[in-house]
């Protein structure tokens, strides 16, 4: 990730994958034009770098010359075209390539044709590196396309935002969501989590996705994805992956403006959290940190024997049962434990302690990430 001006942005599109598109159509074009000798013009300010690394992959004579226009103001393609340097040589009777390195609302290509045909040219061709088709709306034809992109703003080889990016060797993409924190939130039974929760989705205003919450929302509102949930359960089979994702995905859309999520319960696999890492991405966004509550086991089992005399439920009246649900869950995090600190991103926090503390120690890691 990196960050011009004011704007965060991704990795999109690599120098390996800009390179092989290149030479790709430096040699399409050659082939095409056998033994003429081409005129290549490159628009300017974004076109240098794509230019230069085309011509010198362009295995034949040729000519290079540039012009420029001018048609961005921040991330939005303007209607506004001026040509503010213009041709100094006679293009009369020969073949012209037009090389940009982006073409997206074809505006400024509009008055490239304009400017080329009263300069009476044989041939006139069109060469863009990138081409967004989304947010194409004119008719002229494209001869030559590398790298077809959706309609998202992008920095870097030769591409800028606001003068900065230029020099990057390969393509950023506009990060949609800027400023979110996602946290993936463990513990064992009894370690506090949801009181933990509770906190810390008032005091950094982050929406707390529980799985358990969302199931029973969904089953008893008797909506699709809770029929189709309750339709597995009711066999005594497993949930799909894929229908927890789409609940969860349903949740994260009806606060698309958060500052971000604490998901409780899920992800148990890796299956699940490569999927949940999709999901995010899909959204612009991440998981930043696996935190995970620490806390002796004879600890656990005192505490939640205690819970029993009041909270009714069988499984914290049973240390037998007890002792199982915490096993079960070191076994299932120990993967997850692996998973996420393979990317930098688990964090154990001592959850022995008064309420205070434990928020303290968990906001502590959150300030820092």
């Amino acid at each position: 990730m990196i960050k011009l001006h004011d704007l965060h942005f991704k990795p999109f599109i690599s120098e390996e994958e800009i390179e092989a598109a290149v030479k790709r159509m430096a040699q399409t074009i050659a082939n095409d034009l056998k033994d003429e000798v081409p005129v290549f013009v490159g628009i300017l300010n974004g076109s240098f770098m794509f230019v230069s690394d085309f011509v010198k992959k362009y295995p034949k004579p040729c000519e290079v010359t540039f012009i420029k226009l001018a048609s961005y103001e921040g991330v939005k393609s303007t209607e506004d075209i001026q040509r503010l340097i213009g041709l100094t040589q006679d293009l009369s009777g020969r073949t012209v390539v037009i090389l940009e390195d982006i073409i997206d609302s074809g505006n400024t290509l509009a008055e490239v044709y304009r400017i080329f045909k009263s300069e009476n040219v044989k041939n006139l061709y069109i060469a863009t590196l990138f081409y967004k088709p989304e947010a194409y709306k004119k008719d002229f034809k494209l001869h030559y396309v590398g790298i077809e992109i959706p309609d998202r703003f992008i920095v870097g080889y030769g591409l800028d935002y606001n003068g900065l990016g230029r020099d990057l060797p390969s393509v950023y993409q506009l990060k949609q969501t800027q400023y979110m924190t996602n946290i993936v939130l463990f513990g064992p039974p009894g370690a506090g989590k949801g009181t933990q929760a509770n906190f810390l989705k008032e005091k950094y205003n982050l929406v707390h996705i529980s799985t358990g919450d969302v199931f029973r929302f969904n089953i008893k509102n008797e909506t699709a994805l809770g029929m189709l949930a309750k339709s597995y359960m009711d066999k005594g089979d497993l949930v799909p992956d894929q229908v927890t994702i789409d609940m969860l995905n349903a949740e994260v859309e009806k606060n698309a403006d958060a500052n971000g999520f604490i998901f409780d319960g899920f992800p148990r696999t890796n299956a699940q959290a490569d999927a949940l890492d999709q999901l995010m991405d899909s959204k612009d966004s991440q998981i930043n940190a696996m935190i995970a509550l620490e806390v002796d086991d004879e600890v656990l089992v005192k505490r939640l024997l205690e819970r029993g005399k009041t909270s009714g439920r069988p499984d914290d009246a049973d240390e037998t049962i007890i002792r199982n649900r915490i096993k079960e869950y070191y076994n299932k995090t120990a993967v997850l434990k692996d998973y996420y600190s393979a990317q930098n991103k688990y964090f154990g926090v001592d959850g022995v302690g008064s309420i205070e503390e434990i928020t303290k120690r968990l906001s502590q890691v959150i300030d820092n990430l």
